[in-house]
């Protein structure tokens, strides 16, 4: 996940505060060489963490942080606040128009995954509640308004397209077709290029002129680092981009692009793509990835994925069955999906507090699907009542599954466990069992867990 080196650096810094107790001005000089040396490293601009580590600085001194007992403490949330400060304070959303559809543009350099990302803003308009149309303005690249239409069908999305005529006529004539069947939202897929040049330029500008856009997205590979802040500032001077969405944030990007966009642009990072799956786009939030790169975890966000993948009728039938001591392999398999609706287990530990002390190699990210293997190699008998599972059946299962009895006989004492710890919940307890939902499938932030 992105931030983690730096995340992993600053909590480095932070211990040594803790273990001082009282902190001299010298040591705070001291955090902040390092802090500004792990942004560097990080790929953030120079400038950018010069200037962020004076602040930090500069408020530590002036707010006599030093004179605390608890100065550590008062440091890392001077930190926390400046971090987001740095990423944009608050979350920035689309605008509305007065009348339909409002108009989006997206543009970026050829391979950010524009289009892919104009789908993934498509789908997720529509979960909104919102109608959203797709206008394919690529005329250039070999395919790209037939890789806009497959993508486009699998979000359930419709695209309107025109050949290759200008793409300017296009947006035009996409606007009456909105207008004319209640589509409430028109995202444009415009061309790319390697580079930026003036043609591309040009092409971006005639389209703005042509219909009135209400947001211009600029996508950016966060995986290209520093050059990410470049790209946006150019875009920017020629088109006055409103926002912009950073993709691979689930990659081994070191993050420098999403600390540095908003300080040298001015422009907020409005979405981030998470995943490769098209629902992989979630809003940007500067505060929660501000307590996510310092180790603090994202639960407001992990709850807000939580309510919109996971099936409350299901989770209320699982938290009854819990309640009622009536909990079975099957309701167990049922809840393990849900659990998959929300993405890999990485991003989900990545938003639980003290996530960053988790190793990389202690998560499974099979597991879940050798779960859901023991379970299928079972007769529906033995899943509703798994006592009867004795030697015999268990091998049976475990050639079934293609894995050891070994693994067959975890599955069971965790399930057991989980039966058991639900037991001697109270009656007010139980009434959270309903918020609890997929995540009452084990202990899934530790190895030798379900997952």
């Amino acid at each position: 996940m992105a931030f983690d080196t730096l995340s992993d650096k600053l909590n480095a810094v932070f211990k040594k505060l803790k273990n001082k107790g009282r902190i001299s001005e010298a040591d705070v000089k001291e955090s902040m060489r390092e802090i500004r040396l792990a942004l560097l490293e990080a790929d953030v601009n120079y400038k950018v963490a010069k200037d962020f580590t004076g602040a930090i600085a500069e408020k530590c001194i002036g707010e006599k942080v030093m004179e605390s007992l608890s100065a550590p403490q008062m440091v890392i949330k001077i930190v926390r606040d400046q971090l987001t400060e740095l990423m944009g304070s608050t979350n920035v959303r689309l605008a509305t128009a007065s009348k339909i559809p409002t108009i989006v543009m997206m543009c970026g350099l050829q391979g950010s995954g524009k289009t892919t990302h104009a789908a993934k803003l498509a789908k997720k308009l529509k979960a909104e509640g919102h109608r959203p149309l797709l206008a394919a303005l690529d005329i250039y690249r070999p395919a790209a308004i037939e890789q806009l239409k497959v993508i486009a069908e699998k979000a359930q999305v419709p695209v309107f397209e025109k050949g290759t005529q200008k793409p300017e006529i296009t947006a035009r004539e996409a606007v009456k077709y909105a207008r004319d069947y209640g589509y409430d939202f028109l995202i444009l897929d415009t061309a790319g290029r390697l580079h930026i040049d003036q043609e591309l330029m040009a092409e971006l500008r005639r389209i703005c002129e042509a219909v009135e856009v209400n947001d211009v997205l600029l996508v950016i590979d966060s995986m290209v680092g520093q050059d990410a802040v470049n790209v946006a500032k150019t875009f920017d001077e020629q088109l006055a981009v409103t926002g912009v969405i950073l993709t691979k944030l689930d990659g081994d990007t070191r993050g420098g692009a999403a600390l540095s966009v908003k300080a040298v642009t001015g422009k907020p990072i409005m979405y981030v793509g998470t995943g490769e799956k098209l629902d992989d786009l979630d809003e940007f939030h500067p505060d929660r990835m501000a307590s996510r790169i310092l180790g603090m975890g994202d639960v407001l966000s992990l709850i807000e994925k939580a309510e919109t993948k996971l099936d409350e009728k299901k989770a209320e039938e699982a938290a009854k069955r819990l309640a009622e001591n009536k909990f079975d392999l099957n309701d167990l398999l049922s809840q393990l999906q849900e659990l998959k609706k929300m993405g890999s287990m990485k991003g989900i530990l990545a938003m639980l507090p003290g996530a960053n002390k988790i190793k990389e190699e202690d998560i499974d990210e099979s597991g879940l699907t050798r779960t859901e293997a023991i379970i299928y190699s079972m007769t529906p008998k033995e899943r509703s009542k798994p006592s009867i599972l004795q030697a015999s059946r268990k091998r049976r299962i475990a050639a079934g599954a293609g894995v050891k009895v070994e693994d067959v006989n975890r599955l069971l004492k965790q399930y057991e466990q989980m039966k058991n710890m639900f037991k001697q919940v109270n009656g007010k307890g139980r009434r959270k069992m309903r918020n609890f939902g997929a995540f009452s499938g084990g202990n899934m932030n530790l190895p030798g867990g379900f997952m």
